[in-house]
Order: structure tokens, then sequence, then C-alpha cells
């Protein structure tokens, strides 16, 4: 499965145990669409894990589009008032950044605008 979309924050890694670390991040995924002739925006938010190292964390910055390949769950939880709630969870295995990027602390990226059927993909990780 495939999906694009823009990091609402900056990645970050924990650690799982011992020798084995989890870089995490979410992702905002927009869907497009009409509903009685009116243009209409609708926008998931997927939470990402990246578990082939720990080294791409600091290029992953808020706003930045990224391309995922990877696979799709869903995780069953009970809110604190007692509703049946999911949360989707993509466990990625490439990561194609689709817009600059800058190690923290650097720079941040720049954005241009809807500019973004012409970017071209910068960095693979997989």
């Amino acid at each position: 499965m495939e999906i694009t979309g823009r990091l609402v924050a900056d990645a970050t890694v924990r650690a799982v145990n011992a020798d084995k670390n989890v870089t995490g991040f979410r992702v905002a995924v927009n869907r497009n669409y009409r509903s009685q002739g009116e243009q209409k925006q609708e926008t998931a938010y997927v939470e990402c894990t990246y578990w082939r190292g720990d080294g791409i964390a600091p290029y992953l910055i808020k706003g930045m589009v990224v391309q995922l390949k990877g696979f799709m769950t869903a995780e069953p939880w009970i809110s604190r008032d007692g509703e049946a709630m999911a949360s989707l969870k993509f466990r990625t295995d490439e990561i194609n950044m689709l817009t600059s990027s800058a190690k923290k602390g650097n720079r941040k990226p720049t954005q241009s605008g809807n500019n973004n059927r012409v970017l071209k993909p910068s960095k693979r990780f997989n």
C-alpha cells in the first residue's frame, strides 16, 4: 500500500527494548471530493512507524510531504467516555521524501504552495 501525506510534527525515536528503536511520525492525508456541487476536503491523520533504523528521524520535519510504502492496520481502543474508537497505524517499509529536507536544527525546508505536482523525490530510505 502507498500513501502520500504531510508530516504534522517532527519525527521522534523511542526505544522498544535494549537493542531496538522505532521512528514514529504522523502524517495528514487529504481527500478532495464534491458533495452537492460543492468542493470539500477531508483529512485523515495517520500514525506511522519505521522500524528499519532511526537515522532518518532528523530528516522528517513538520510540513514535509512524504510518500510511504508499507501496510495499514487499525488499532481499537476505548476512550475515557467508554466509547469504542480506532486509530489508523501505518507500518512503513519505504520512505520517499517529496520536499527538500534539512536536519533538525538547521534551516527549515521551504514550501512552495501548490507545486506538489512537479516535486521530484529527493531521498529514498528503504
